[in-house]
């Protein structure tokens, strides 16, 4: 007897899980469901966090949330959807970190383990049970696996350097006492 079926189901229902957990969150930046704010909302909140220009901000990380949780789902375009939601993740863990880990103390628990289990699903494949199977795997191809990931990462650095050298100078500028100018 073989696990594959098994292994397939467990599969469909980590990225139905996982995608839609990703999707709800997203649609709550785009549309302001859920209880969501919207796109002013969490323009307001990426301002607040240091993620500049704030508005395009939001928008990709609401994207990465919606169409990476949404196409994960479905396992379609496994690898770049997994890629996505994780580098999109990766944005949202560094402004969790200084919280420490857990959850309840405003850390990086939840955020690093949806991104750790999207990067995971670009890895292992979305199974038999996917969009991906049924297209013949079109758009996922075990070159776009490093690919994805690769790249995501590099988007993910650049985005996250930018909002440490935005904070950085930030404060530099506050700790300026006011009419000395340097």
């Amino acid at each position: 007897m073989t696990c594959l079926p098994r292994r397939d189901l467990g599969l469909l229902a980590l990225r139905v899980g996982t995608g839609t957990v990703l999707a709800a969150h997203g649609t709550q930046k785009l549309f302001g469901w859920f209880g969501g704010h919207g796109i002013s909302g969490a323009a307001q909140g990426m301002e607040a966090m240091g993620f500049r220009p704030a508005r395009p901000s939001a928008i990709a990380s609401a994207m990465c949330e919606t169409g990476g949780g949404t196409l994960l789902a479905l396992g379609l375009a496994t690898p770049a959807a997994g890629a996505i939601a994780a580098g999109g993740m990766a944005a949202a863990v560094s402004v969790h970190v200084p919280n420490g880990f857990f959850n309840e103390t405003g850390g990086l628990e939840h955020p690093g383990l949806l991104g750790w289990t999207a990067a995971c699903i670009a890895l292992i494949g979305p199974g038999r049970y996917s969009l991906d199977h049924v297209m013949g795997h079109c758009l996922n191809r075990s070159w776009m696996v490093p690919t994805a990931l690769a790249a995501s990462a590099l988007g993910a650095s650049v985005v996250i350097s930018k909002r440490l050298r935005t904070q950085a100078r930030s404060a530099e500028e506050s700790a300026q006492p006011p009419g000395d100018e340097a």
